[in-house]
């Protein structure tokens, strides 16, 4: 008996301290990985051809894709980082010592923040895009964005540092055996933490996506009443109501995925303090990560352009001498 729980441990020469392998049967875990993998990889293809396509196109340095560049390089970055070592985590025991789980941890809270402040900062874009298009111009310069952007990152950073202080300074105060990596944040923490990452994010969000969904719909109003008898001004109206809204109906749908990924996470944060030491957390935060997966597809996908860059690149065409100033919108 004493020779089988060695084996079961994942520093058996510590038979005190060491904690227990996993316990998944093999055809179980290679499913999971395979499984999670996939995701990961999809991830990372995704927004890697946003990140290609807004960097290598002059025609795509707008305000916006200046946003949905920082926004691909986030989720890049959880299939890339995250996703992977998550999955390491809880299908075998960790081997790397503290300081890189002291490093994922935050690494962790540092790009889920750029994502979510990212996140943000599209909305209030397409806020004052719809909303005041006159004075869009000049309230949202590329510089300006670009500002909001690196702003966005370092705000993260030092967020990061804060939630992850006693990880950081004391990395085997929460630990409970050799092999495990766990973030563990005490209660006040992690309320705030709530509030400043989900609920007052996700309240500005749907604030101003109310506002752009009522502002479409009373444009689209305005114009048909508006409407003469000539035919083209007819086409242009009806072609006019259509975009706007399809425009509130995309950002339905992103408010809906956000939720969806979002909220299950941050509801069981609220009631449970150890919140990365259970199998359903576990599912939790990788349904958090798999909205990095959807943010390419919801922002993205939906833009004509991006299918045209798309094309350009899987075709190679972007190795042409002048492909970046080629016409994709």
């Amino acid at each position: 008996m004493e020779i089988q729980d060695q084996v079961d441990l994942c520093f058996p020469h510590l038979l005190n301290t060491s904690c227990r392998k996993p316990t998944l049967h093999w055809s179980e875990a290679v499913l999971l990985n395979i499984l999670l993998s996939s995701i990961s990889v999809i991830t990372v293809v995704l927004n890697l051809l946003v990140i290609i396509s807004v960097s290598h196109f002059r025609q795509l340095h707008t305000p916006t894709n200046i946003l949905l560049l920082s926004l691909a390089v986030s989720d890049f970055l959880v299939g890339l980082l995250l996703m992977p070592v998550e999955i390491f985590r809880k299908t075998a025991c960790w081997v790397f010592g503290d300081a890189l789980c002291s490093l994922y941890g935050f690494l962790t809270c540092n790009i889920v923040s750029a994502s979510i402040g990212n996140i943000l900062l599209i909305s209030i874009d397409r806020y004052v895009a719809i909303c005041y298009p006159l004075h869009y111009p000049t309230r949202v310069t590329v510089t300006k964005v670009k500002i909001g952007v690196c702003l966005c990152w370092v705000c993260s950073s030092f967020y990061s540092s804060f939630y992850v202080k006693d990880v950081l300074t004391e990395p085997n105060k929460t630990k409970s055996c050799y092999g495990e990596c766990m973030l563990v944040v005490d209660y006040i923490t992690g309320s705030v933490d709530v509030v400043l990452s989900f609920i007052v994010p996700i309240t500005v969000i749907i604030i101003l996506y109310l506002r752009v969904f009522v502002v479409a719909v009373s444009q689209a109003r305005a114009m048909r009443f508006h409407v003469t008898a000539v035919k083209v001004q007819v086409s242009l109206t009806v072609t006019r109501k259509k975009s706007e809204l399809k425009a509130a109906r995309t950002l339905g749908v992103l408010v809906v995925v956000y939720l969806i990924c979002y909220c299950p996470y941050y509801c069981y944060a609220v009631f449970e303090d150890n919140v990365l030491n259970t199998t359903y957390a576990s599912f939790l935060i990788l349904m958090f990560y798999f909205n990095s997966c959807l943010n390419p597809v919801i922002y993205a996908l939906f833009y004509p352009w991006f299918r045209g860059a798309v094309k350009l690149i899987v075709t190679l065409q972007i190795l042409k001498p002048g492909s970046c100033g080629a016409s994709i919108m």
